[in-house]
C-alpha cells in the first residue's frame, strides 16, 4: 500500500515496510527536497515506526538516506518539537501523519541552527551559508535516491485487486 501527499516539487509518499500487508506499524516515507533549498535535488527516505502507545505517543521518524542538516544527526534522528511530547515538545494525538511529514519537509527548507543535533552543520550554516549549501549538495549527490513517482495504486493491495 502506498499513498502520496502532493506538495511543492514532488509528492511525499509512504509505503509499508516489509511484506506484511496487515502491519501498518512500520512505514517508509519518501520526502522530496523542498524546491529552492539546497535539498531540492534529493529524495529522502525515512523510517517511521508507530509504537504500541500511538497515537498517545508520537511515532518515531528516522532518516535512512544520509543527510547533512543542523537538526538531523548522523544516525538520522530528527530534532523537531512536533516529534516530542509536551512540555518539551508540541506533539498531540490530533496531529496527522501528513502534518508531520510536511513539517519535516519544511525543516529541510528552514533549519533551526539554534537547536542542533548536528553542531558542525549548525555552525557552518550560521558562519557560511554558501559553503553549507555546497556541502549539502555534495551529500545529496552521494546518497539521495533517484526521484521516482509513486502512485497510490502501485501498492501490494492494488496488485492483488488486478
Amino acid at each position: 500500500m502506498a499513498f502520496t501527499y502532493p506538495y511543492w516539487r514532488e509528492s511525499i509518499s509512504c509505503e509499508l515496510k516489509g511484506s506484511n500487508e496487515d502491519d501498518y506499524s512500520n512505514l517508509i516515507a519518501k520526502i522530496p527536497g523542498p524546491k529552492g533549498s539546497p535539498y531540492e535535488d534529493g529524495i529522502f527516505n525515512l523510517d517511521i515506526s508507530f509504537g504500541t502507545q500511538y497515537p498517545f505517543q508520537p511515532p518515531t521518524f528516522k532518516f535512512i538516506t544520509p543527510i547533512y542538516h543542523p537538526n538531523i544527526d548522523n544516525s538520522g534522528k530528527i530534532c523537531l518539537d512536533l516529534l516530542r511530547m509536551p512540555p518539551c515538545g508540541s506533539y498531540n494525538p490530533a496531529i496527522t501523519l501528513e502534518s508531520i511529514l510536511l513539517s519535516i519537509q519544511l525543516l529541510l527548507a528552514s533549519p533551526n541552527p539554534d537547536d542542533p543535533l548536528n553542531s558542525e552543520a549548525a555552525d557552518l550554516y550560521k558562519a557560511n551559508k554558501e559553503t553549507f549549501n555546497i556541502k549539502v549538495r555534495q551529500c545529496i549527490s552521494k546518497s539521495s535516491t533517484i526521484p521516482e513517482q509513486k502512485n497510490i495504486n502501485d501498492g501490494p493491495a492494488a496488485k492483488r485487486a488486478k
